[in-house]
């Protein structure tokens, strides 16, 4: 019999605190269960009725029978407590990833599903993808964003599934971009825009490089008053024209975007390099305010998940 219940008795006060605050909040998804004991090195995110259990590689020794045993205690722990159907339960690996690795397919599963959060609408993906579709621990920045956006026009820089744009949307921007090299979330972000009513003549899909984006955009005189930029750590897709490298190639990052942005407008750049370090030139040459002690969520135990900053125009 394995020994589930360090994290069975933290998962119970979990679920019972932040599914109380999750429904005062309107989020149908939250992380009910963040690395809280040593011993179970995972993640536990709850989307509606379904739950997304990512475990992630230690180095530890364990037989094949024996990590079968273990993982199949905690879906099994998992089902008890939250009343999650056993069949409900996505279960991944999570490795450090490079490259198009945080995009691979997984499967084949089609099984979509739509969650809530704060109003808006989105559609999940537990299986097919090492992601879902939709990064809650980038919950508080998307609010800021639907709070500010009125009037505003914005850009979506590797736009992922487009939930940004579905918040500046929402906040009333009176037209935006929403850029990603991806055929496959530039679909995905079509659909959660046809979700959410967005009037798709004035915000526009464009599936190109951001590098060669903002090169073209700087050309034409394109002006932005909000931007998000929220890179990967790292990338080398084939579709790109270079390796990208979050820690090595953020100035040209901003310094480029902050050529398309309007004076009096901000540019929200994140990331999720854990070591990532702000080169020393961006706080000389612009107003930079780290805003992550308010952007990383409540029910996110692991602090360090992102890093965000708000960019500006000196005055």
């Amino acid at each position: 019999m394995v020994d589930v219940s360090a994290f069975a008795n933290r998962l119970v006060k979990n679920y019972k605190h932040f599914g109380k605050w999750a429904r005062r909040q309107e989020l149908d998804a939250w992380r009910v269960y963040d690395k809280d004991v040593p011993q179970f090195p995972l993640a536990v995110d709850m989307y509606g009725e379904h739950c997304h259990l990512q475990e992630y590689a230690t180095g530890w020794e364990m037989s094949d029978e024996e990590h079968d045993a273990w993982l199949a205690a905690v879906v099994g722990a998992i089902h008890d407590v939250t009343g999650i159907a056993l069949a409900n339960i996505a279960v991944k690996t999570r490795r450090r990833q490079k490259g198009e690795n945080q995009y691979e397919k997984l499967g084949e599963s089609k099984e979509d599903f739509v969650i809530g959060e704060f109003g808006q609408r989105f559609i999940i993906n537990l299986r097919d993808y090492l992601d879902t579709g939709l990064f809650l621990d980038h919950r508080n920045t998307r609010r800021r964003v639907r709070e500010e956006a009125f009037g505003k026009r914005f850009l979506n820089l590797f736009a992922y599934t487009g939930s940004f744009t579905v918040y500046a949307a929402a906040g009333g921007a009176i037209s935006s971009e929403t850029v990603d090299l991806s055929n496959t979330y530039q679909n995905w972000s079509r659909r959660n825009f046809e979700l959410n009513g967005l009037d798709q003549a004035r915000h526009t899909l464009v599936r190109a490089d951001v590098f060669q984006y903002l090169a073209d955009a700087i050309v034409t005189g394109k002006r932005f008053d909000l931007i998000v930029m929220d890179p990967p750590t790292f990338s080398n897709s084939k579709k790109m024209l270079d390796i990208l490298d979050v820690q090595r190639d953020h100035v040209t990052l901003v310094t480029q975007a902050m050529k398309i942005l309007a004076p009096g407008g901000v540019l929200y750049f994140s990331n999720n390099l854990r070591s990532f370090e702000l080169d020393a030139s961006l706080p000389i040459l612009y107003s930079v305010e780290e805003i992550s002690h308010l952007s990383v969520p409540e029910d996110f135990r692991n602090k360090k998940i992102h890093r965000c900053f708000a960019i500006r125009h000196p005055a």
